[in-house]
């Protein structure tokens, strides 16, 4: 792309008001992976595994499995990592209710620039690259709070490519500004006959309300198709507009910060009898009552989009917290909580203390995910 090109695409963006912060996808270079880096044997429940924000959802009752990967790359300039998902067990003959997507959800409070649902409504203009071990078509999807979509198709080669689909401004369905669900979009990567049963013809192609009526990823692909099956993606934007600006690098604790809104786990470690194990999260506590009662309070690094649902361990069995001891050590005892209270920004641990006791220690997640 020419210089001149860049500056008169970063101009018409300008207009449109937004400079910075312009990319609304959130971790779209595929950097934050808080919950790990591979997971294997992916396809008979939905759910977050590895990138950040990136869902795997699975309908039906596929037979299909894959794996799911922050992979590290070097062959693409400007990025170093992508998301790789590669089939490991194939599914050649769908059925009608079975389909397969890569989705992620934003908050109607991050989606009022769109403008939805008024007569000044904008344009849409989504990027990502991708590349796939063979040639391949997939459908793109943008889905509102009102469950109206529209889609598109994109093709997949062997070598690296970047994908530009700009879809029409939507006059209907306003997006709430709240913390809840407002625009999501979804890579369509398997489906039955419900969702694939035309061609690129038969494709919402202007803002619909949602039917399985086989056209919302028509003409795609199978994922499942064979086992020699991966794709990768990164550098996703999306962005108001007809225009396709250059990918909205961001340093990687914005990016860290704006993921952990959503999700957040603490060190892990691995306690011992002493439970003294590395990366410990503790939580000095303090006499609450002259009956023993303890409390402990902790603080996450942003605030959450809402109460998070909270999973704590002692280092050895989730739901259980450890204590500290008065003399120095710890000891992994296993208690339940009396009470874990999630708080939009704050978790309290009260439990009933016996014996010296002066702290609790336990790690935990907190899940606050569209």
């Amino acid at each position: 792309m020419s210089k001149a090109r860049e500056l008169a695409e970063l101009g018409a963006v300008y207009n449109s008001g937004a400079l910075s912060n312009r990319n609304m996808v959130y971790n779209g270079a595929m950097q934050v992976a808080q919950r790990g880096t591979s997971s294997t044997g992916l396809g008979a429940t939905s759910g977050y595994y590895t990138v950040d924000r990136f869902a795997t959802n699975f309908g039906g009752s596929t037979s299909g499995r894959i794996t799911m990967t922050q992979e590290s790359i070097t062959d693409l300039a400007g990025f170093s990592k992508a998301l790789k998902i590669a089939c490991t067990t194939a599914d050649t003959s769908l059925a009608s209710s079975e389909y397969f997507t890569i989705a992620q959800s934003l908050e109607g409070s991050d989606c009022q620039r769109l403008k939805k649902g008024t007569s000044s409504a904008e344009k849409v203009t989504v990027s990502f690259y991708v590349k796939g071990n063979a040639a391949a078509t997939y459908v793109f999807e943008l889905q509102d709070q009102s469950s109206r979509e529209i889609s598109q198709q994109f093709s997949v080669t062997t070598s690296w490519n970047r994908v530009v689909l700009t879809f029409i401004a939507d006059t209907s369905g306003a997006i709430t500004n709240t913390n809840t669900y407002g625009l999501g979009f979804s890579f369509w990567l398997a489906g039955g006959s419900n969702f694939n049963s035309g061609d690129s013809a038969d494709l919402n192609s202007t803002w619909n309300a949602v039917g399985n009526d086989g056209s919302r990823a028509a003409g795609i692909s199978n994922f499942f198709d064979s086992t020699s099956r991966t794709l990768f993606i990164t550098g996703l934007q999306i962005e108001v507009g007809s225009e396709a600006t250059p990918f909205e690098h961001r340093p990687f604790g914005d990016e860290l910060a704006r993921c952990q809104r959503y999700y957040f786990q603490s060190p892990s470690y691995s306690a011992g009898s002493s439970g003294t194990g590395a990366d410990v999260q503790f939580y000095h506590s303090y006499l609450k009552s002259a009956n023993n009662w303890e409390w402990s309070t902790g603080f996450f690094p942003v605030e959450m989009r809402a109460n998070p649902t909270l999973t704590s361990s002692d280092g050895a069995t989730d739901g259980k917290i450890g204590h500290w001891t008065s003399g120095g050590g710890g000891s992994t005892q296993g208690h339940d909580p009396w009470q874990v209270l999630p708080k939009t920004n704050r978790i309290v641990v009260n439990e009933y203390g016996t014996g010296s006791i002066y702290g609790f220690y336990f790690n935990y997640k907190a899940d606050a995910e569209l």
